[in-house]
């Protein structure tokens, strides 16, 4: 009898252990979970689909940006369509939507940085015999707050869908980002001018 009886306090104690070991596991568990949403946060909350078409220095075919001389930089925003995260059919018409846009380096966007437009922007009629017939909105961005620090070969733009910021869609162009006079053009010029300088010596 006693055997059995000690038997049977074994066996629950055995089982109170594995339960309170499994509880305890569980809760470290949910623990770490929680510690690590705050490092996610950044990255899962801010959720920006590529959707939006954009031409960065609509007047410049080169997209070229001079962070030594240029002050600010233009971004067209043409309207666009696609089908949504629910599956449905929508148009992002810019001059119909609320001003809400950041531009600069993918990281700076990501960060929640990035430069505001200075105003609400410009709305531009299409070329006369464009394709697409749609008037786009023209945005002017500050330069210094864009995150750039020259060699950036793709610049961004995300709009956002509410207050919050954390919700929206974004697009890209190509772009030549540079401080002073590229490479190239400084190698040509200096030939430029040594050509120049022993043409002018030669006619002396």
């Amino acid at each position: 009898m006693k055997e059995t009886q000690s038997a049977t306090m074994d066996a629950g104690t055995a089982v109170t252990t594995t339960t309170r070991r499994r509880l305890l596991k569980g809760s470290l568990g949910a623990a770490a979970t929680a510690a690590a949403v705050p490092s996610l946060s950044g990255v899962a909350a801010a959720h920006f689909p590529v959707e939006i078409a954009i031409d960065i220095q609509p007047e410049n075919a080169k997209n070229f940006i001079d962070l030594s001389e240029h002050d600010t930089v233009t971004v067209a925003v043409e309207q666009s369509a696609f089908v949504n995260s629910d599956g449905d059919s929508e148009t992002f018409d810019p001059t119909e939507r609320a001003v809400r846009y950041r531009f600069g380096s993918r990281l700076a966007l990501e960060n929640g940085e990035g430069a505001r437009p200075v105003d609400d922007g410009e709305i531009r009629d299409p070329d006369d015999g464009a394709e697409d017939g749609k008037a786009s909105l023209v945005l002017t961005f500050p330069v210094d707050e864009m995150g750039l620090d020259g060699g950036e070969e793709t610049g961004w733009l995300y709009w956002e869908r509410d207050e919050s910021g954390a919700h929206g869609y974004a697009g890209f162009d190509s772009v030549r980002v540079y401080r002073g006079q590229p490479a190239g053009r400084s190698l040509i010029e200096q030939l430029q001018r040594l050509l120049g300088g022993e043409t002018g010596t030669g006619a002396d």
